[in-house]
């Protein structure tokens, strides 16, 4: 019988921490972090990771263990730490809890990872320093199936979008038909995807973003901007939060504003994960409007039969 693995995962705020928690508890499992965010040490109340009292009531893996300076850290290298955190857990004879909301990491975990080349420096160097609407004129000449797929907002996968293109001279959909190395085949999944009604996702939204404000947030990015080795363009610097607080230290806007601007990309990131955790994760994977903690907990002990 293979083992098991059980994955709870769905937009920011869901509640997913508590279900993950409570199921570790009950049955011996190790948390493991799925969330690109959580991942940093800098960011523990803006990332809205797990406390300290919470950490100490079961294992957890792959929170607050990549300094911000860390500006190589990819969906590959978390796949392969998540992979051996997941190994090690199943020697040990326990349950191991995937909890987060960043479905490329997920996808790259359980699929495998696209065997794309290293981007040549210079291509890199000249998408980075274009603007993402020039970048998405030349992705719609070179590879225009992609540049109709994604938002054409969206910096960052047009830009990994054209870069591959252009230095491979073939469409990142081609290298990702090539996938390998996921653990899907060797795990019995036991999925579940928290898609809570939206009001009541966005006001805890706005709960707990005021909440990070007022509980440490702010000291979190002085901190953080005050580190001469986290280059600009660091991904930790993109979280949602630093922008608007780093404006407001420096006296771009008020702190109103700040937190009016954080809690419209906070919302607006929730909605783009609602969408993809409905739409993009295998079918059987069970999707829930459940909002109660201990009803969830059923359900997916109900998934993994214990």
């Amino acid at each position: 019988m293979k083992p098991r693995l059980a994955i709870i995962a769905g937009p920011t705020a869901g509640g997913k921490t508590a279900i993950a928690l409570a199921l570790a508890e009950r049955h011996g499992g190790t948390v493991i972090n799925a969330d690109a965010s959580q991942v940093y040490a800098d960011l523990r109340i803006l990332s809205a990771r797990p406390s300290v009292e919470e950490e100490l009531r079961a294992p957890h893996r792959l929170f607050g263990h990549v300094d911000g300076a860390d500006t190589g850290y990819s969906a590959a290298r978390w796949a392969a730490e998540a992979t051996e955190a997941i190994d090690q857990v199943h020697a040990n004879g326990g349950l191991p809890i995937l909890v987060g909301g960043t479905g490329l990491y997920l996808r790259t975990l359980i699929d495998g990872i696209a065997p794309v080349p290293e981007i040549d420096p210079a291509i890199r160097a000249d998408v980075r320093n274009a603007t993402v609407a020039d970048n998405h004129a030349r992705l719609t000449r070179h590879d225009p199936a992609a540049a109709a797929r994604l938002n054409p907002a969206d910096t960052t996968r047009v830009a990994r979008a054209l870069e591959v293109v252009l230095s491979t001279g073939r469409p990142l959909a081609d290298w990702q038909a090539e996938r390998s190395g996921g653990i899907g085949d060797r795990v019995t999944l036991a999925a579940m995807i928290l898609l809570p009604p939206r009001d009541w996702l966005f006001d805890r939204c706005d709960a707990r973003l005021d909440a990070m404000f007022a509980s440490g947030g702010i000291r979190e990015v002085e901190h953080l901007l005050a580190r001469s080795d986290v280059p600009a363009d660091a991904p930790v610097r993109r979280a949602i939060g630093v922008p608007e607080i780093g404006d407001w230290l420096s006296g771009k806007i008020s702190e109103k504003e700040a937190l009016a601007r954080a809690a419209v990309a906070t919302c607006q990131y929730a909605k783009r994960q609602y969408t993809w955790f409905r739409n993009q994760p295998p079918s059987e994977w069970l999707r829930t409007d459940e909002t109660q903690t201990d009803a969830l907990g059923r359900s997916i002990e109900t998934l993994l039969r214990i």
